[in-house]
């Protein structure tokens, strides 16, 4: 059964904020794998690559493949003030937020 003919026409919304076109004609492909490689170089630590996914998000904006905001607004000054913990020695020790580890220095 097709009840498209009787759904009434919505005019197109704009996606959710944090919602973006693909980048099909890899307009942006050389910051992305910038960004990629650094995260790869670096563990995964998206910390250590913030310059380069403040390039990737310009490059977006600056091409229309996202709305153009102030860099600032992502939220980029606070990571820079937080805390780096490294992560447990032991892989089977369980991380959780908020909790301090034992000092093992007193």
């Amino acid at each position: 059964m097709n009840f498209a003919h009787n759904s009434a026409m919505k005019a197109p919304t704009p996606p959710d904020k944090g919602s973006f076109p693909l980048d099909h004609d890899q307009e942006c492909l050389q910051p992305m794998n910038s960004y990629i490689k650094c995260l790869a170089d670096n563990k995964n630590q998206s910390r250590m690559c913030m310059e380069l996914s403040k390039l990737y998000l310009q490059c977006r904006m600056d091409r229309g493949l996202m709305a153009k905001e102030d860099i600032d607004s992502f939220g980029y000054n606070e990571l820079q003030k937080s805390k780096v913990v490294e992560p447990p020695q032991n892989p089977r020790e369980p991380i959780i937020a908020g909790l301090r580890r034992p000092n093992k220095d007193r």
